[in-house]
């Protein structure tokens, strides 16, 4: 995610911070193979922003998902393509 929001022109810092700092962010996500880019709504019941995903995260989102779904040029080297010849589907009539 750091690459895409540097890409982006949004300034990323990494450091380690209080969790009581998250309390008070505009907003917060995941961020991870797994995880893609998700919004987190709130920690420890506390809403965060607007409780909803925020202007940065919608953007973080769209960019990676238009990188991962091949609708944007893969600039970072992320994907490999997989080239075979299409198999029949299980259970093609024949």
């Amino acid at each position: 995610m750091v690459k895409i929001a540097e890409s982006l022109g949004i300034p990323v810092v990494e450091s380690l911070i209080p969790r009581e700092l998250l309390y008070i962010a505009d907003e917060v996500f995941f961020s991870g193979t797994a995880a893609e880019i998700t919004p987190i709504r709130s920690v420890d019941r506390i809403q965060i922003g607007a409780g909803k995903r925020g202007p940065i995260t919608e953007k973080l989102q769209k960019e990676f998902f238009a990188i991962v779904e091949g609708r944007t040029k893969d600039r970072f080297g992320w994907l490999t393509p997989v080239v075979g010849q299409v198999a029949e589907p299980v259970g093609a009539a024949k």
